[in-house]
């Protein structure tokens, strides 16, 4: 995790890659981001599947309830936790991540000078010029709506580990591919979309090692 967390540090303060990008898709003669009100961008990614998304969010929080207020009997306490994992990812990761969006000064790429915009391009490790306001773009939010299904890796483990990283590589492809969308459109660098996955995967590693001790006494038990 440090090693991956330093590496998307480095793309964003010393490397050209997020600007490179968002160059290729960004169409100067006409000075737009051609894919910005695309129907499988907006109407399709950022409209259509972001509310089935959401909705599977409320459903895994309400079975996890559920079964808290009323134990399945047919549950085994791997089962169990998987749901918790589960429903707490559907809840943290996407709020994290809002929240960190407050408090970072990055600016979506069409909000930028470069691209038509007003803002001044500022890499994630230099300081704002005087007058300009937080962009709070960074990490991507978008993205969060789709990583928090990360944690459905944790139903396999730890008895299934190349199951639960197929399960999981899958969804942060998934996640990725929203997130991709998301760039297309000139909402976000492709590191706002890293730093996303990085935030899911920690706080999904993090709910696990939480609620995995309490598996083993109840395995013991």
């Amino acid at each position: 995790m440090i090693l991956s967390g330093l590496l998307i540090l480095w793309i964003g303060s010393y490397s050209s890659l997020d600007l490179t990008l968002a160059d290729a898709m960004f169409d100067r003669a006409s000075g737009t981001f051609p894919w910005r009100h695309a129907w499988l961008a907006e109407g399709f990614n950022h409209g259509i599947l972001k509310t089935i998304l959401q909705i599977l969010a409320v459903m895994a929080v309400s079975l996890a309830v559920w079964d808290w207020a009323r134990p399945r009997p047919t549950w085994d306490v791997s089962r169990r936790t998987g749901v918790r994992v589960l429903a707490l990812s559907a809840i943290l990761v996407p709020t994290t991540i809002s929240v960190l969006k407050h408090f970072s000064d990055s600016h979506c790429p069409w909000d930028l000078q470069r691209y038509g915009g007003r803002e001044p391009y500022v890499r994630l490790l230099e300081m704002l010029p005087a007058g300009v306001a937080p962009g709070q773009c960074l990490p991507a939010g978008h993205a969060s709506s789709a990583l928090w299904l990360l944690a459905l890796a944790v139903f396999w483990l730890p008895h299934r580990p190349r199951m639960a990283a197929a399960v999981g590589g899958a969804m942060l492809l998934f996640g990725l591919a929203v997130g991709w969308m998301q760039q297309l459109r000139g909402a976000h660098f492709l590191t706002h979309t890293l730093w996303s996955i990085w935030i899911a995967v920690f706080i999904v590693d993090f709910l696990y090692n939480v609620l995995r001790p309490a598996e083993r006494r109840a395995e013991l038990a």
